[in-house]
């Protein structure tokens, strides 16, 4: 069953016990990854490989999210600041060990492309905790991986 976190605000993402944030550029303009990001969330499966379903919820205002593996988010979503910011809270979900969690993904403009930075932040068990130091790595391949699919979804067609 899905257990309520704690409802924190945006600024959790520069005070978070854990932060782990990860970068990289990519071709596509700060406004088609922002769409992408902000707008098409039903296509976040497309190009997320650990992500099965999402899908906007309460307006545009929440998302429902479900990963490979079982594991189920209800978000709200607390920037859309168009084309640089988009974050969200994770409201209630299945997972253990989470007590609270914000992720923030901030575009900036690098040359014709966009610099893209993920920022997880996250409290919990010492056990969680510890677990998220441990992933790390993972997680950080599951973004590069995720952030080079989007980038090719959003590479225009050849002529």
């Amino acid at each position: 069953m899905a257990r309520r976190l704690r409802p924190v605000g945006a600024d959790f993402v520069g005070t978070a016990p854990v932060r782990l944030v990860f970068a990289r550029e990519v071709a596509a303009a700060p406004e088609a990854v922002f769409r992408a990001l902000a707008e098409d969330v039903s296509g976040w499966s497309d190009w997320f490989s650990s992500v099965t379903l999402a899908r906007p919820t309460a307006d545009g205002t929440g998302r429902e999210v479900r990963l490979r593996g079982g594991t189920r988010f209800e978000e709200t979503v607390l920037v859309a600041e168009a084309p640089r910011i988009y974050a969200y809270r994770v409201d209630a979900t299945n997972a253990p060990g989470i007590r609270a969690l914000v992720e923030e993904w901030r575009l900036t403009p690098a040359g014709r492309g966009t610099c893209v930075q993920w920022t997880f932040a996250a409290d919990g068990s010492a056990l969680f905790r510890g677990g998220l130091t441990v992933a790390r790595t993972g997680l950080g391949r599951a973004f590069r991986g995720a952030v080079t699919a989007l980038d090719r979804r959003l590479a225009p067609a050849p002529a």
